[in-house]
């Protein structure tokens, strides 16, 4: 008999996992506090409660999601790509964000202007738990979005 493990996703994932059941649940008629949201995602994930599931993730190592060599696509700049994972790894002072390099499967146009272009093939970038940097362009979107 062979299990498989599926690794736990981050906190932040795991509450806006709770956020977007409980709006959704509201949205159907039948409302619950943030608390018994909570109590649904650790259900989900094979918890007796959120408080177990909370000290489980506690106690784990802090790894990046990203494995060297994974796949990836989204958007750079507001241009879409795919590409790999080359380089990887966590702050200690925030294991919330991530430290990648991207290599791209086709060189991505940075520039938007039609006279000319500035195309990348590898970048470097530091992403939250969802996958967004911080940075954003002078229209608000993060400067790497990265699909799951």
């Amino acid at each position: 008999m062979t299990t498989s493990y599926t690794p736990l996703p981050s906190l932040p994932v795991l509450k806006d996992q709770a956020r977007r059941l409980r709006v959704s649940l509201e949205a159907a008629g039948q409302p619950v506090s943030h608390c018994r949201a909570l109590e649904l995602v650790a259900h989900q994930h094979g918890f007796r409660d959120w408080n177990t599931l909370h000290a489980r993730l506690g106690n784990r190592p802090r790894l990046s999601p990203y494995t060297i060599g994974a796949r990836v696509a989204g958007s750079y700049l507001g241009q879409r790509f795919s590409g790999e994972v080359i380089s990887a790894g966590v702050f200690e002072s925030d294991p919330t964000r991530i430290r990648l390099t991207l290599k791209f499967d086709e060189p991505v146009d940075v520039v938007t202007f039609d006279s000319f272009s500035a195309f990348r093939h590898r970048v470097n970038c530091v992403v939250d738990d969802t996958g967004r940097s911080r940075e954003k362009t002078s229209d608000g979107r993060p400067h790497v979005e990265l699909a799951w």
